[in-house]
Formats: C-alpha cells, sequence, structure tokens
C-alpha cells in the first residue's frame, strides 16, 4: 500500500532469497517512481498521484495508438484469435465480479497488440507507463467503473479493424480516444470525489 515501510531482511525471508535481488529490485522501483527513500525509515511504497495517474495515461493512449497502427497492416491472424479469447474471457470476468482478473485481462490483451510493433523504444516507454499506471491501478481505483463495459465494446471495435486492415489512421485514433475515455472517466470520477470530501 502507499506508505508503507518496505524491510529487506523480511521480503528477503518471505521470498526466499538473498537480500540483493531485493535491494536491486528496490533499485529499479526506485528509478520507475513507484518507491521513494525516507530519511532514518528506508524504502517507502510512493504515495499515490492521481494527477500524475492521468496525466501518464494521456501519454500512454497516444504512444499505444501510434504503436497499434504502426503494426496494424501486418497483424497476424493468429494474435487476432487471441484477442477475441482474451475480450471473451474479460466479459466472464466482469459477469463473476472479479475485477483483479479483469484488470490482467485487459493489460494482457493490449500487451498482444503493442508487442508487434517493431520500435523496440516505443515498446519500452509503453511498458514503463503501464508499470507506473499499475501502481495505482493495483487499488482499484479506475476499474469500479461503468467504463468496464464500454472498454469490452471498444476492444471488439478494435480487433474488428485490425481483421480488417482498416486505415492505420482511423486505428490510431480509436486505440488513442479508447485510453483517453478511460482517463476522462477517472478524472471526472476524481473530481466527484474530491467535491463530496469538500461538502462532508
Amino acid at each position: 500500500m502507499p506508505g508503507q515501510r518496505l524491510v529487506i531482511d523480511q521480503l528477503a525471508r518471505e521470498l526466499q532469497t538473498s537480500s540483493i535481488p531485493i535491494r536491486e529490485a528496490i533499485r529499479q522501483l526506485e528509478a520507475e517512481g513507484l518507491i521513494e527513500y525516507k530519511h532514518n525509515i528506508g524504502p517507502v511504497v510512493a504515495p499515490i498521484n492521481e494527477s500524475e495517474y492521468y496525466e501518464n495515461l494521456q501519454v500512454l493512449a497516444v504512444l499505444e495508438g501510434y504503436a497499434v497502427s504502426s503494426c496494424s497492416q501486418n497483424f497476424p491472424a493468429a494474435k487476432i484469435m487471441k484477442l477475441k479469447e482474451k475480450n471473451k474471457q474479460m466479459k466472464e470476468a466482469l459477469e463473476d465480479f472479479d475485477i483483479i482478473a479483469f484488470a490482467k485481462l485487459n493489460a494482457e490483451f493490449h500487451h498482444l497488440i503493442y508487442e508487434e510493433s517493431t520500435n523496440k523504444v516505443l515498446i519500452e516507454n509503453i511498458q514503463n507507463l503501464w508499470k507506473r499506471l499499475d501502481s495505482i491501478r493495483g487499488i482499484g481505483s479506475t476499474l469500479y467503473s461503468v467504463r468496464v463495459k464500454e472498454s469490452i465494446k471498444e476492444h471488439e471495435e478494435i480487433i474488428t479493424l485490425l481483421e480488417k486492415k482498416a486505415d492505420p489512421q482511423i486505428i490510431e485514433e480509436l486505440v488513442r480516444k479508447h485510453k483517453l475515455r478511460t482517463a476522462e472517466d477517472f478524472e471526472r470520477r476524481r473530481s466527484m470525489r474530491m467535491e463530496n470530501t469538500l461538502e462532508s
């Protein structure tokens, strides 16, 4: 949880490993902004910055849109089938109210698409943004929303366009809008929550 102290020796015992890989992992997470060092305390989970979450989603919308459009004309048919299966599993997870499974499948869905891009720098930046977003998404801040049903429908539209090898610009715009709608929904609910807090 945000603010939670990370005790290296305790983590090493729990994971049955030495402290060296734990220290390496903490250094990596610190570089990604997910962990911060506090004087006389040590490493702690970084606090949630919801405005940063919104901004990261906006950037991710642009990067993923470009990544998908750049590989859309040569997208493998076998991958289309995998995308359909992931979306079907997402529907089932939603019916079972399994939000954690839904989030995991959603990430896998997007990963299946953008990993087809040949631009390794682009993929690396997208993956880093997903990691940053996951530090907030893990508490379910974006998932308890009507957006989840809309998201599945939008996935179906993306699959259809990839299957038809539609104009890359049209695909890019749809993928970008798909992410931006999530960002807008998050920001709208955040504003409502802040207003309710001020009223109470």
